[in-house]
């Protein structure tokens, strides 16, 4: 975890994916973030999956590095602890409504220069999540193989909610600009984002958009292929599925030579009249003939030649794997110093954490830092940012307004 935000605190009213992730990611740059949760949990505290123990993997991992409290979030006094917390801090990222009791209104009222980031479904309004966003932005009608009959093809929903945690690092990066502007100007800032936005902002700015606009009609489906290059998935001789991409000239010829197909390549040119050579046009628009050649000659040799061949030449490709031998991989996982085996983690399990995805060299990366448990540092919280007394949160404990740690 690195330093960059050490005199940052947030406070985080979240659940779900996009809202902790934006959270998260503060984190793991060293901001304070204190995430406070109804004092039972979240509507996320307990998504699946589960340990044995009734830990939530999903809430542990996008919670790292985070302080927690817990209070009574269906009563008036909670609420307005939340509120009190967020305007001391002064900066607050969440996904509740604006029409709720954490509007920015409600926090800026004693806080003008108040920083917040909403986190909305569409922007007229309309509740939305990641897979229903993604359904709207036609990404799933795109997916699926080459041959299917577009009359009766199903959509191909993907696994990752990919809209979450784009959106929650664009929140961060509003955050962090909101700050620098508030920290030049001292005006506060309202920033709403819609997840729908974000889905078919991406679209635009992608170029898809415009794409579809000035063809007139949809993309046709392209099965594992890279849309407007060479890239595709093959198999070898040992059945081994594996994913190669040729968007530059160096990898191209470093493909050719690796399959060792030079010469069918040059027959194929005079053929087509093209050279390959030449960019991603020719070769995509020739794109099935070069399948079928590269496969017939992936067909021949077994995965560890054919690894070593394309590796000696430099080139662009991964074996495909399951998750669970992803999650075994030493070169992706032990060997990486993104992550480091820990068992300091609420449900007790030991595996494999993240430190930051950005790497700074000269600056050590540190420990990950574990998830706390539901309520870890209401004492401490109420006592440093409210300045209320052991007696005054006893007081509110005994009363069930805050709750201390769910450790025992």
């Amino acid at each position: 975890m690195y330093g960059l935000l050490n005199d940052l605190s947030i406070i985080e009213a979240s659940s779900f994916v996009a809202s902790p992730t934006a959270g998260l990611y503060c984190a793991q740059m060293g901001a304070e973030v204190i995430r406070v949760d109804h004092k039972e949990g979240g509507l996320d505290y307990d998504r699946y999956m589960l340990t044995k123990e009734g830990r939530s993997l999903s809430w542990e991992n996008l919670n790292r590095a985070k302080k927690s409290v817990a209070l009574d979030l269906r009563s008036g006094e909670g609420r307005e602890l939340l509120v009190e917390l967020s305007a001391k801090t002064g900066n607050l990222i969440t996904n509740l409504p604006e029409k709720s009791f954490l509007s920015h209104d409600a926090v800026a009222a004693n806080r003008p220069d108040l920083v917040s980031v909403r986190i909305m479904g569409w922007h007229d309004g309309r509740q939305a999540m990641d897979f229903t966003v993604n359904a709207a932005s036609g990404y799933p009608l795109m997916c699926g193989p080459e041959d299917w009959d577009e009359a009766t093809a199903p959509p191909v929903n993907q696994v990752l909610p990919a809209w979450d945690f784009i959106t929650g690092a664009y929140c961060a990066f509003a955050l962090v600009a909101a700050i620098r502007h508030r920290d030049h100007t001292g005006e506060g800032s309202q920033l709403r984002v819609p997840l729908g936005d974000v889905a078919i902002g991406t679209v635009a700015n992608s170029g898809a958009m415009a794409e579809m606009l000035y063809r007139g009609a949809d993309r046709e489906r392209l099965g594992n292929a890279i849309w407007g290059a060479f890239g595709r998935d093959f198999r070898s001789l040992d059945n081994t599925r594996f994913m190669v991409a040729a968007l530059t000239a160096k990898q191209w010829a470093g493909l050719v030579k690796a399959f060792g197909v030079e010469d069918e390549i040059a027959a194929l040119e005079k053929e087509c009249g093209v050279r390959f050579a030449d960019g991603d046009d020719p070769r995509f628009k020739h794109r099935h003939a070069l399948f079928d050649l590269f496969q017939s000659r992936a067909g021949t040799m077994d995965w560890p030649e054919l690894e070593r061949r394309m590796a000696a030449e430099g080139c662009t490709f991964e074996r495909y794997r399951t998750m669970h031998e992803a999650a075994n991989d030493p070169v992706l996982v032990d060997d990486n110093p993104l992550f480091t085996r820990t068992s300091a983690n609420p449900s007790g399990f030991e595996y494999p954490a993240t430190r930051s995805f950005a790497n700074i060299p000269g600056r050590d990366a540190g420990e990950p830092a574990p998830a706390p448990y539901l309520g870890q540092h209401t004492e401490e919280v109420l006592a440093t940012r409210l300045g209320l007394s052991s007696g005054a949160i006893g007081a509110l404990v005994d009363r069930d307004i805050a709750r201390l740690s769910d450790k025992d």
